[in-house]
């Protein structure tokens, strides 16, 4: 009797209880992770509960330990993570934005200079060079916030200069320019 009051409450609040985990946590992923371990704990220990009355105050009860253990789950798997030595995590961002930068299509740097003067400094420096937002808003005598619009502002403009033009890289790929070799055959 109680698996049928159990189950006729889980699927009339699945939309709410969806609804609200998304809310909480901030992400749909998570939300039906939590939804669907919660719905199977229910489901598994609905023959705990000893009055059919007190089925919404079991179910809240159910819920919040299942959110509190997947807080523990994910909070034990960020520090698992180990982080690199900093000399390690530096070279490797080094050998990386190099990398990038000789494989990033040429017509970007051709773009870049045609752009608003603040709006190719604010791609340089943050985007290419990898300077803290911090650092540079206070260079620039602005707040970080109106860097940061700044900054969408000139990607936006980058970006359309980048479609009007670079129809090969547009086509396949910025990662592999061969803007070159079009206007060399044309």
């Amino acid at each position: 009797m109680q698996d049928t009051v159990v189950r006729a409450a889980l699927v009339g609040s699945y939309d709410r209880l969806r609804g609200y985990l998304q809310r909480r946590l901030g992400g749909r992923a998570e939300a039906e992770e939590v939804l669907q371990a919660f719905m199977l704990r229910a489901l598994e220990r609905s023959g705990d509960i000893r009055d059919a009355d007190s089925v919404r105050g079991w179910l809240s009860r159910v819920l919040a330990t299942t959110i509190a253990d997947f807080h523990r789950q994910a909070s034990r798997s960020r520090t698992r993570e180990m982080s690199f030595p900093n000399e390690l995590n530096n070279r490797l961002a080094a050998d990386q934005d190099s990398a990038a930068n000789a494989a990033v299509c040429d017509c970007l740097h051709a773009h870049l200079s045609l752009l608003k003067p603040e709006h190719a400094e604010v791609i340089r420096r943050l985007d290419l060079g990898g300077e803290p937002r911090e650092t540079v808003a206070a260079d620039l005598g602005v707040t970080v916030n109106n860097l940061t619009v700044r900054l969408h502002r000139a990607r936006h403009a980058l970006r359309e200069r980048l479609e009007r033009t670079c129809v090969v890289c547009l086509e396949e790929s910025f990662w592999e320019c061969r803007c070159a070799d079009n206007r060399s055959s044309t």
